[in-house]
């Protein structure tokens, strides 16, 4: 692999946007899922991006081989033929309008491309503010707001690059179902997500490891409610850093949803902007080639402020993870994961 153009006292960020993402809009009246949410991701990037520091990526959309990675073919298909109506619901929460489809496979595309630059060295990490979101979307089921997987499509993208292990780490508060079911049974794509349980999908649970040769190589953190910085932290100590350790990814992609923050109006978790530029830290300094892919956060302000947060962290101000004791409640969470992975990972099992 290509070695980055800058050192880490000077990263360069690579950024792919485009105003087309704000035209998928639910044309049923206010949505969660907003184009005000790409606003308020857009100014925190500006206020923090020193101008000479930013790469900026041409958006582009999926090839349809890059789809299929992910994706059942008759699903793509169908999917298209259903977005040709013109506007409606996919499913409960799920909506489209006549943009969606040009939006949908942008943000799929402009992921892959992300994920291809950070390979090719022309960046340090990446940011990738992207609508809609993908990380529920299964390989044939749209949900939760996602239509196509972006996270997933950058990831089989660059393994098709050349890169032999790709991490994804999921630190959106929903649990990223179809991102776990794309690569549950492939050793080759380490899925660690940390989330709100039970909750919305439903899934997640610690004893979800992987399949056949890939056990171990999916883990998840099933928090409570009410989780804050002091569980997170013991959660990157134990089981999120060791495993990133044992498994070297070449390249770690970020499922970067902010609605764990105290404020988010559709979760219960007491996160600040501060976590997350302690996440982000511990991510890079762990693995400098990262790039970052934009999931949920529907509390303008607090997106705003975790995106500006992540983006001086990226550009040389670290934030160490938080510290403190977890409740009684966090920490047995966190040791129920750490026990289904241990018989699987002598890094989790030593940690």
């Amino acid at each position: 692999m290509a070695q980055s153009m800058s050192d880490r006292s000077h990263p360069i960020i690579a950024v792919v946007d485009d105003p087309r993402f704000e035209a998928h809009e639910d044309p049923g009246g206010r949505h969660p899922e907003c184009p005000e949410r790409l606003t308020a991701a857009r100014s925190g990037l500006r206020s923090a991006l020193e101008p000479d520091r930013m790469l900026r990526l041409t958006p582009r959309p999926a090839e349809t081989g890059e789809l299929e990675a992910v994706h059942a073919a008759g699903y793509i298909e169908g999917l298209a033929a259903a977005l040709a109506q013109g506007s409606g619901r996919l499913d409960a929460d799920t909506y489209f309008n006549a943009a969606t489809r040009e939006a949908a496979w942008l943000a799929a595309g402009s992921a892959a491309e992300l994920a291809r630059c950070l390979l090719r060295g022309e960046a340090d990490q990446g940011l990738a503010l992207l609508r809609p979101p993908g990380h529920h979307a299964e390989p044939s089921t749209p949900m939760g707001f996602c239509l196509l997987n972006n996270v997933a499509i950058a990831a089989r993208a660059a393994r098709r690059a050349g890169a032999e292990r790709v991490a994804i780490v999921d630190w959106d508060v929903h649990h990223g179902n179809g991102t776990q079911t794309a690569f549950y049974d492939d050793p080759n794509v380490l899925f660690v997500s940390l989330h709100q349980y039970p909750f919305y999908p439903g899934t997640g649970a610690p004893e979800e490891v992987g399949a056949e040769a890939a056990r171990g190589t999916t883990a998840n953190v099933a928090l409570p409610a009410g989780s804050g910085p002091e569980a997170y932290g013991e959660a990157f100590r134990r089981v999120v850093l060791p495993l990133l350790r044992e498994f070297s990814p070449e390249l770690l992609l970020v499922s970067a949803g902010f609605d764990a923050h105290a404020a988010d109006p559709l979760a219960g978790m007491e996160l600040d902007a501060q976590a997350f530029a302690a996440f982000a830290t511990a991510l890079t300094d762990l693995c400098p080639r990262t790039g970052f892919i934009l999931e949920g956060g529907y509390d303008l302000g607090a997106l705003e402020a975790s995106v500006a947060a992540v983006t001086r962290c990226l550009q040389g101000e670290p934030v160490q993870l938080p510290e403190g004791r977890p409740s009684p409640t966090e920490r047995t969470a966190i040791e129920r994961t750490h026990a289904a992975l241990s018989p699987l990972s002598a890094a989790v099992k030593a940690s």
